[in-house]
Formats: C-alpha cells, structure tokens, sequence
C-alpha cells in the first residue's frame, strides 16, 4: 500500500472526511492540496506536525484549521501566533485569498519553520507574511488593529491571554484551539484575566473545542 506522500488510499479516505467536515470551494482546495504536499515533503527532513498524525493530515490538521475561518467569516486581518507548520493559518489563508485585502500574519520564531512557511506561501500565492521573531517582540511592534488573532496547539489559555492582550485589547478576537483541559485553562486564566469567553465544540476532535475569547481586561491587583 502506499503511504500517505504518495496519496494512498488512508490518505484519500481522510481527505474526503475532511471535505465533508469543512466544505471549501474547488479554488481553495487546490491551493490546500498544495501546501499538503509541500508540507509532506519538507516533513521528511524538518518535523512539522507529529508523524503520528500524517495519515490523518486532513481531518486532524487542514480541517481542524478551517474550522478557524468558519467562526469568522468577515475577518480580513489575521495574526497567527507560533504559526509551526502553518496550522491553523495556511489554510485560512487559502479561504481568503479571493478576498482582496486579506492577510494572515504568521509568527514564527523557529527559522527552519519559518522557511517552509515562506514557501508554502510562495507555492499557494496566498496573502500571508511571516515574521520570523518571538511572539513577544512582533505583538509589542504590531500597532495596526487586527480582526483575529489565533493559535493552535501552542500555550496554555492564561499564556495565550499574556500575548495576546495587546492585539485583543485594540478589537481584534481570540481564536483558540483546546482540548480536554479547557476547563481548567479557562478557571487558571481568570485568576488573571477578566474574559469574554465562547467555546465552539470541534468538528473534528470529540474532546476539542475552539475558545473564542472577546474583551479581554486584566483583573485588579490585589
């Protein structure tokens, strides 16, 4: 059988679980299918997303992502934080290229990661930018307001919350990918946080959830 780089049938299935989760049209499929194989391929020599889960590329990673673009559809201006192998913010990206004026944002300070993004958005022609430096640093320098900020499998909520104040604070909404320790995030972060919170069920993770966290004000010293 042939594995999932060569587009075997386990990869076929998933993909096609993955369509029926999150719907996209033929445009934006195209540049998914894109970027899935680029990332399979720099995969072999630069560990992108956990080997585990290539077989289920599609439904784990790509879909899940789209998930993000679904919970806001008007959002024009994105920032993704720790952006990895680009999860959840290439496949945003390629739903909004037919969009002018779109951008995603990518933060990444690992240079390895940041050239694969740099090329998978070369290889797709999606709107995005990859700033290459520590969350804290581009949050600090980034004065124009945003629409969304998000992450994917990178810090803890209160973590979340500490960078991504400065962005939320100016308008722009959390978009946060969890799992089965949401509820226990969401309790440690409001010792610190007074937040404005949503959790979306995931489509594609029984335990997961998308927090979706609105004006964000740090809670009164004590």
């Amino acid at each position: 059988m042939s594995g999932p780089g060569q587009g075997g049938p386990d990869l076929a299935a998933d993909k096609a679980q993955a369509l029926k989760l999150t719907p996209v049209s033929r445009e934006t499929l195209q540049r998914l299918e894109t970027y899935v194989e680029l990332l399979l391929k720099w995969q072999q020599t630069t560990n992108l997303v956990a080997p585990s889960t290539i077989p289920h590329i599609w439904t784990r990673h790509v879909s899940d992502s789209l998930q993000f673009a679904e919970l806001a559809p008007q959002a024009m201006t994105w920032v993704d934080l720790g952006s990895g192998g680009g999860f959840p913010a290439i496949p945003v990206a390629c739903v909004l290229a037919d969009k002018p004026g779109a951008v995603v944002h990518l933060v990444e300070s690992n240079g390895k990661k940041a050239a694969f993004l740099r090329e998978a958005i070369r290889a797709t022609g999606v709107p995005a930018q990859v700033h290459a430096e520590r969350i804290e640093k581009y949050v600090a320098s980034h004065v124009n307001s945003v629409d969304v900020v998000s992450a994917r499998a990178l810090a803890p909520l209160k973590t979340l919350c500490d960078q991504a104040f400065p962005l939320i604070m100016r308008g722009a909404i959390g978009l946060f990918a969890k799992g089965l320790d949401v509820d226990t995030e969401l309790t440690d972060a409001s010792k610190y946080w007074k937040l404005e919170v949503e959790k979306i069920p995931s489509k594609t993770s029984p335990e997961g959830c998308i927090v979706i966290v609105r004006n964000l004000k740090a809670q009164p010293a004590t």
